[in-house]
């Protein structure tokens, strides 16, 4: 799976002991994803009140995915923002916060299209990521998704294609290192 490989591959170049990557196997959908992340949560806040013991709470919940086609994508945020989950939504896919490691954004795009563009720009490219492979232009990247992002919500239509909120995660990975 590309994100679980670049997240893992990023929070190991970061050398930050306090990041914790968990992926839900089978979950799939947006929904799904952010209801699997609520449980964990509520598991982690019941475990620290048991031991009594605060640091056992997670400081932050991320959901990881892609707009993609997905049902049910406004329920997920919804849930997401009632429950203290954040998320790193990329539209239409993680592929395009790859994209951006080495260029500006191509304008909209669909999946397959971002896909087939990572293979040939990326040797080897497939849905496993290793990071080292992006590190050099990670900087580069942030940069031009907060600017997707800025521009987007400036005409009020934030999540459009392309946008990414992966840059929002890692920098929260990368201020806690």
């Amino acid at each position: 799976m590309t994100e679980p490989g670049y997240l893992n591959g990023f929070a190991r170049a970061t050398r930050n002991p306090r990041v914790r990557i968990k992926v839900v196997g089978g979950v799939g959908v947006p929904k799904t994803i952010v209801e699997s992340a609520k449980e964990l949560k509520i598991e982690a806040e019941e475990e620290a009140r048991g031991a009594k013991d605060d640091n056992l709470r997670y400081d932050e919940v991320w959901c990881v995915f892609d707009f993609d086609d997905h049902p049910n994508v406004p329920d997920a945020k919804q849930m997401a923002r009632d429950n203290g989950i954040e998320l790193a939504l990329s539209n239409p896919c993680i592929e395009l916060w790859l994209w951006l490691h080495f260029a500006d954004q191509p304008g909209m795009q669909d999946r397959h299209k971002l896909q087939s563009a990572m293979k040939k720009h990326v040797s080897g490219y497939d849905k496993h990521v290793n990071y080292s492979d992006y590190e050099t232009g990670y900087d580069a990247a942030v940069k031009r998704a907060s600017r997707l992002h800025e521009n987007a919500k400036a005409d009020n239509e934030e999540g459009r294609n392309p946008t990414t909120g992966v840059w929002r995660l890692t920098e929260s990975i990368r201020s806690d290192a």
